[in-house]
C-alpha cells in the first residue's frame, strides 16, 4: 500500500458511521501512511488468532480473565516498559512483530478480539493512559493493556486520577473515569499521542502526517487541520500551512479567530 492509498483508506473510514468504523484496518492504514509498502498480513493473522483463542476461553472464564490471559498471556502483548513513548510502540505492524507497544495501540487488539468473540468492550481515555472497559455479569471493569491486562480496582482508578491532577470530586466518579469512547476516538487518541511526541522531538514531518490522519478520520473536526498547519510551519512549508488553516476555517466559525491570527502570522512571514 502506498502512502496515498493509505490516506484514501483513512478518508473512507472517516465517512463511516461509528457503528461500522473499521478499527483494525484504519489502524493498519495509519501505520502504512507513515511507512508504506509493508506487509500487514501478520497483523490481521494475529487479530484472527486472538479472537479464535478468546472465543474458546470465554466459554470457561470470565470476560476480563479471558481477555487478559489471551492477549497478554497467549499472545504476549504487553507494554513497552523500557520505552513507553517510543514511536514504534504506536505502529501496529511493528507492535505485532515485537509484541510491545503503548496502551493506546494495545487496546486496539483487545477491542478487536473482544468484538469478534461477542464481548462488549471499549477503550477508556483515562488521563495519561488508555484503559479497556469490559462489561461482565457483575458490571463493568477496567483492564490495563499496558500491564498484562491487569484488572484495575476502583480505588486504584481514583488514585491514578488524583495523581493525574483531577479533583477529588471527579476522581471519585467511576462513571466518569470509566466512560467509554468510540473506536474512532481510540484510533484518534493514538494519533494524538504520535503528534505530541513528534512535535516534542522535532519530527515535524511525522507530526504532520499524524495530524493529517486525524483530519481524514474525523472530517468534521477543525483541530487536526490546525495541527497540520503548526507542523508544516515548523518545517518552513508556509503555503502548505496556510492551506491547512483554510481547511480549518471552512469547518466552522468557532475557529475563525484563531485561524485569522495564524493566517496573519504566516502572511507576515511570507512577506
Amino acid at each position: 500500500m502506498t502512502r496515498e492509498e493509505a490516506l484514501a483508506t483513512l478518508e473512507e473510514a472517516g465517512l463511516a458511521d461509528d457503528s461500522a468504523f473499521p478499527t483494525l484496518e484504519a489502524t493498519i492504514a495509519c501505520a502504512l501512511h507513515d511507512i508504506p509498502f509493508r506487509d500487514a498480513s501478520n497483523v490481521r493473522r494475529l487479530a484472527d488468532d486472538a479472537a479464535r483463542r478468546l472465543r474458546e476461553r470465554v466459554e470457561k472464564e470470565s470476560p476480563d480473565d479471558a481477555l487478559a490471559e489471551t492477549l497478554a498471556g497467549d499472545f504476549r502483548l504487553n507494554g513497552d516498559l523500557l520505552d513507553p513513548d517510543a514511536t514504534n510502540g504506536a505502529d501496529i505492524i511493528e507492535v505485532t512483530r515485537t509484541r510491545r507497544g503503548n496502551s493506546a495501540l494495545l487496546v486496539i487488539f483487545y477491542i478487536e478480539a473482544a468484538r469478534r468473540a461477542g464481548l462488549e468492550a471499549a477503550a477508556v481515555d483515562f488521563p495519561g493512559h488508555v484503559l479497556l472497559r469490559v462489561e461482565t455479569p457483575d458490571g463493568p471493569v477496567a483492564l490495563d493493556p499496558f500491564s498484562q491486562g491487569r484488572l484495575i480496582l476502583p480505588s486504584e482508578l481514583t488514585r491514578r486520577a488524583l495523581h493525574a491532577g483531577l479533583t477529588l470530586h471527579v476522581a471519585d466518579r467511576l462513571d466518569l473515569l470509566m466512560a467509554p469512547i468510540s473506536d474512532r476516538q481510540a484510533v484518534l487518541r493514538l494519533q494524538n499521542i504520535i503528534f505530541a511526541g513528534a512535535m516534542q522531538n522535532g519530527a515535524f514531518d511525522l507530526a504532520e502526517r499524524s495530524a493529517l490522519r486525524r483530519a481524514m478520520l474525523d472530517p468534521g473536526d477543525h483541530r487536526p487541520w490546525l495541527d497540520v498547519a503548526a507542523a508544516r510551519e515548523r518545517q518552513g512549508a508556509l503555503q502548505g500551512a496556510m492551506d491547512a488553516i483554510d481547511h480549518a476555517r471552512a469547518l466552522g466559525d468557532a475557529v475563525a479567530a484563531s485561524s485569522e491570527y495564524s493566517l496573519q502570522k504566516l502572511r507576515l512571514q511570507l512577506n
